[in-house]
């Protein structure tokens, strides 16, 4: 493989593969988090937050299966190597789901969308891209920096809760993240709509192997390439970003994990709204809706880098290694996005 491309190449033909299953799950299996929780609080049903907690148990059982056999590094990765923030997971959190509220989806359910041909959906893209990177690397960096440092694990034990319990009790990690996964997976499934649909339990564990994938494929790269690339896995904040640079600067910079998930999703998306027959162009009609989508969107890449993840990257891909981040991160962006809700429902409302 290593004579046909390059390590950086490899990384983004890695990305694109499970981006293009999380792109088909969109599409075919309706996974999306914004949906998820519009029906469990205003729809009176629980079976695609459900959904979500068989892909959190498919990827936790996957990964730590992985780690096992030695096919996965999470010490490398990206959610055990820094330093845990709690203030910067719980605002972070608040400021993406009520963002992800205002724009009608996160970065990943946006791509969907646009794969699907809604352009309003491109402008979720856009902004929240540069938002990101405004917020990391621009001019709002020091600010970021002066409040929510990012800093290096200088303890023994990562800031994860597998790893947590495994210096308490003396158990090894992968059996504990193994357990783990399989008690949420069982939690999930004790919903007998959910057993039923088939569908919806394919394409939630199709979601929890795509992030597996990630961690398989560059832990890979990382150990058996001489560039000593990033252990990583699907995320959908800062890599739009870096896909938007890459696109305008793509010869001056390699191609990355991040720019093949990028556009996995998309053409995942894509294909799978022709299978289903729901390609068509979308525009935005209402000036004043494309205004709270593109505050939305602004408000949720701030959002992402201060909590280090979205929807995707800390609720799939940091769940999945168990780090400490990822429950209290997406507690809080359930909230944020509850507040959000509430917000434009209220805002149709009549006065009284």
């Amino acid at each position: 493989m290593f004579d046909l491309l390059t390590e950086h190449q490899l990384a983004a033909c890695i990305g694109l593969l499970g981006g293009v299953l999380l792109g088909l799950a969109a599409r075919l299996g309706r996974f999306c988090t914004l949906g998820a929780i519009e029906d469990l609080l205003y729809g009176g049903s629980s079976l695609r937050m459900r959904m979500w907690g068989v892909a959190i148990g498919v990827a936790v059982l996957s990964s730590f299966s992985l780690i096992a056999l030695g096919l996965a590094d999470a010490g490398q990765s990206f959610y055990l190597s820094i330093r845990w923030m709690p203030a910067a997971s719980i605002l972070g959190g608040l400021m993406f789901g009520y963002g992800m509220a205002l724009s009608g989806n996160c970065g990943y359910g946006a791509i969907a969308r646009l794969g699907g041909g809604d352009l309003r959906s491109f402008v979720i893209v856009l902004v929240m891209g540069v938002s990101t990177y405004v917020v990391l690397a621009g001019p709002l960096a020091p600010l970021r920096n002066f409040f929510f440092e990012q800093q290096d694990v200088t303890t023994e034990i990562p800031p994860g809760l597998a790893h947590y319990a495994a210096a308490w009790s003396g158990l090894p990690l992968a059996a504990i993240g193994i357990a783990a996964g399989l008690l949420i997976l069982l939690a999930s499934l004790a919903s007998a709509e959910l057993r039923r649909d088939r569908q919806a339990l394919f394409w939630s564990a199709v979601v929890g192997l795509a992030v597996a994938s990630g961690w398989a494929g560059t832990t890979y790269l990382n150990t058996a390439g001489f560039e000593a690339l990033p252990v990583v896995s699907h995320s959908f904040s800062a890599p739009l970003g870096e896909t938007i640079l890459w696109t305008m600067t793509g010869s001056l910079r390699p191609l990355s994990f991040a720019v093949g998930s990028i556009a996995g999703v998309w053409t995942g998306a894509f294909l799978g709204s022709l299978i289903k027959g729901h390609f068509r162009w979308e525009a935005c009609e209402d000036p004043r809706e494309l205004r709270r989508q593109i505050i939305g969107a602004a408000i949720m890449g701030a959002g992402a880098v201060i909590a280090m993840g979205c929807t995707v990257g800390q609720g799939l891909s940091a769940f999945s290694l168990l780090a400490v981040s990822a429950p209290v991160t997406m507690l809080a962006i359930f909230a944020g996005a509850a507040i959000g809700l509430r917000q434009l429902i209220e805002g149709f409302r009549p006065a009284e």
